[in-house]
């Protein structure tokens, strides 16, 4: 696919000043490894565990979609759906390891458990790269999960010896813009669709 020149995501809007880098915003969370994964505790005070998914999660899977908006919907999944039905939830759950990978943060503090944030990588391996998606559920946001999941996700294509992460991006999603410039990402407005942004960060 032709694509025009590499625009930088920070700077799409002329007049809109960048946020400070997302390290300066959000304090960065703390990291101590337990039995049952890694535990999150945040600046804010909250605690999360990091781990893999797995086949258990459908059902905390569907109760996270059912939290978000439609506009967090439209973000994460590229356009409407008032549902995540059943096969869709076991599929993300059940992962090829060969090809994928994912990780959750689960809020342990409630019964059942309940998932605040997912991100995974879908590897190609015609091309040695890798699709992403990464998603936090609102009110766990700005807190630097976002970053974090994203900074898992480099790390896991690194040790696969990949060549490139790439994404779609909402381009009215300037926090997740901005947060992969400051990985590195470079982001290039697709043709025939001005609304979304194609992100590559070579590895």
């Amino acid at each position: 696919m032709l694509t025009p020149p590499a625009c930088d995501a920070g700077s799409l809007s002329r007049h809109a000043q960048p946020p400070p880098p997302s390290r300066e915003r959000y304090p960065r969370s703390r990291i101590v490894v337990s039995p049952g994964g890694e535990t999150v505790q945040t600046a804010d005070g909250r605690e999360l565990v990091l781990r893999d998914i797995g086949p258990d999660d459908v059902t905390a899977v569907q109760r996270c979609f059912g939290r978000l908006s439609p506009q967090d919907v439209r973000r994460r999944f590229m356009h409407a759906m008032s549902e995540l039905p059943m096969p869709m939830a076991q599929r993300l759950c059940r992962i090829d390891p060969a090809v994928e990978a994912a990780y959750v943060l689960m809020d342990q503090t409630v019964k059942p458990a309940e998932l605040r944030g997912v991100g995974r990588i879908f590897v190609d391996e015609a091309s040695n790269s890798a699709e992403f998606s990464v998603l936090v559920e609102r009110e766990w946001t700005r807190i630097g999960l976002g970053a974090l999941l994203m900074q898992r996700l480099v790390d896991e294509c690194r040790r696969r010896g990949l060549g490139e992460l790439w994404g779609y991006v909402l381009m009215e999603n300037r926090p997740m813009l901005q947060l992969c410039k400051e990985l590195g990402f470079v982001a290039t407005m697709l043709p025939g669709e001005g609304g979304t942004a194609q992100i590559r960060l070579t590895l």
